[in-house]
Order: C-alpha cells, then structure tokens, then sequence
C-alpha cells in the first residue's frame, strides 16, 4: 500500500465518530454464556484471563478464544460466549452475574465486553461492506501492534478499583481503529470506499474529491485523473466500490459534512462546501444517504456536548 493510500485512510479512520460503551467487566466461573447481541450495536469481547469458545447462532460456527484474544463485532450478530465447546451445551447455560477478577481464581474467564455506537449515520454506510465480524488472536504475527494495548487492558481492568476505568474505552476504541486499518491494508472489504482506497489507480482521484468535494465532479473528469476510458473507469469503479461514480461522490460529501458538523460548523456553510446551492437540497441529499436530516445530526450534538 502507498504512503497515498496510507494517508487516506488515516483520514478515513479519525472521520469516524465512535463510541463505545463498557458493558461487563469481571470474571465467571463454572457453567456460563454472555453475549452483546440483540442491542442493534457492534460489540466487542476482550478475552482478559482464561479461555472460551465463541459460538455463531445462525452458521453454527465456533472458534476457541483465550487470553489475549478479542472479537469484534461491526455488526449486530447473534452470538454466544461460553466454556462449553458444545453448541447446546453453551447455549443452555445460565447468565450468571459477573463476579470481580480475580486472576489467581481456578478454572475462571475474566472478560471486558461492550458496545459500538457509530454516532453519525454516515458512517454505518461506509462499514457495512466489512465483514461481520472479526477475531484478533494474540498468538498470530496479524495485529501484533495490539498487543501492548491488550496489556494495558488488562492492567486497567485488575486494577482493584469499585468502578472500571474510564481509560478501558479509550484504549478499546484504539484496538478497533487498528482493526480496521488492518482490513483495509489486507483489502478484506469487498467494495465500498475502503475497497476503492486500496486500487492505487483512484489514489488521485479520491485525494481530488477531498480537496475539492464541492466540485461539479462529471465522470469524464474523474475518468481524466484515473487516465482511463469513460466506459472503462465507469466499469471497474462500480464494480470496486458496489455504485455508481456520482452516488460514490454524495456519500463522501456525506461523511465530510457529517464530520464538519460534528465539529460545528454551520449547517449552510456546510451545504456550501459539499457543493449544494441551497440548504434545502443539502437536506435532502443528506437523509437520503444516511437516513437522518443534518438538523438532527447537529442538535444530537449538541445534546452531547450538554449532557
């Protein structure tokens, strides 16, 4: 991958309004299952102590997971943690409450698990390509950059305090940023913006939309700086990123007028500069690609910043 591409997806990532929530923190022992899903949220497990099995409900996959391991979950998929490797087994076993971690208890999982929350709509559209889910184990050479974050973790969540740090989400929303760095750089994603970030031919292409997202962008123009035919760029660009070259543009202005507004800027400058004469216009284009109108973008905000 290019230092070109790189940088774009930097830019890319800190685009992303994430929050996440710490839902369990603590340790079982015996016969157990825990799970996030249902909640209409990407999750997250961090395996802290001990050792698991993560059962898909609906294939019926399972996969052994152990300390220093974590699922990431982008979607909301049903799922089930639990020390039976067997399916029925796990999921026949009660939702007992967390007990403290105690990392010298016998025969325990302690366990950080929580909840994804993409608080601009936009941002749903562009991850919906990832895959479901995604498993970080600590014994592949893969994401080995995780690792001291992993401790770090660990050290916050056995730190004996009566109230878990608030330090456990900061460095969970790092793991999930390296995560999707790494799918990126792999080129996992099938299409969308991220499979159009790793063809360095549309380098310079999307580098141009960034710089000038309010620009009248026709298909022979963008079709100039990929130095291809119309109907050849046409092709491979819909192909790689699942739309049309125009409906690939509305959603970038999209995510950079949700990032400016999350930042404050007016609601007309923002029309303006994603290249929308009128505010009416910029509303509709809005909700039409991330299913909310700005205005409620901008007061969720600053609800937020209230709180």
């Amino acid at each position: 991958m290019t230092p070109h591409q790189d940088r774009l997806i930097q830019w890319l990532l800190g685009s992303l309004d994430l929050r996440t929530t710490l839902f369990h923190l603590g340790q079982y022992c015996g016969s157990w299952q825990a799970s996030t899903a249902g909640m209409a949220q990407g999750g997250f497990h961090v395996i802290l102590n001990g050792d698991c099995w993560l059962h898909l409900s609906e294939s019926g996959q399972k996969q052994k997971l152990q300390a220093g391991d974590a699922v990431f979950f982008l979607r909301d998929l049903p799922h089930l943690l639990s020390p039976h490797e067997d399916a029925g087994a796990a999921a026949g076993s009660p939702r007992p409450a967390m007990q403290a971690i105690d990392l010298a208890a016998p025969c325990s999982t302690a366990l950080a698990c929580g909840f994804f929350e993409f608080r601009a709509p936009i941002n749903e559209v562009f991850l919906a390509k990832f895959p479901a889910y995604v498993v970080v184990s600590r014994e592949r050479a893969e994401l080995r950059e995780i690792r001291p974050l992993f401790d770090l973790v660990l050290a916050e969540a056995s730190n004996g305090s009566a109230e878990p740090s608030p330090l456990l989400t900061k460095l969970v929303d790092l793991m999930f940023f390296y995560v999707v760095r790494h799918l990126c750089r792999r080129q996992e994603v099938e299409e969308g913006l991220w499979a159009v970030l790793a063809r360095p031919e549309f380098t310079p292409l999307l580098e141009a939309i960034l710089r000038e997202p309010g620009r009248d962008w026709s298909v022979e123009q963008m079709a100039d700086l990929t130095h291809m035919s119309r109907s050849k760029f046409f092709r491979l660009f819909s192909q790689t990123a699942g739309t049309s070259p125009s409906q690939f543009v509305a959603q970038l202005r999209m995510q950079l007028a949700s990032r400016w507004i999350v930042e404050g800027m007016p609601l007309a400058r923002a029309a303006e500069k994603a290249g929308y004469q009128s505010d009416a216009a910029f509303s509709r284009a809005f909700k039409k690609i991330t299913g909310s109108l700005p205005g409620t973008l901008r007061r969720s905000v600053g609800s937020r910043l209230a709180a």
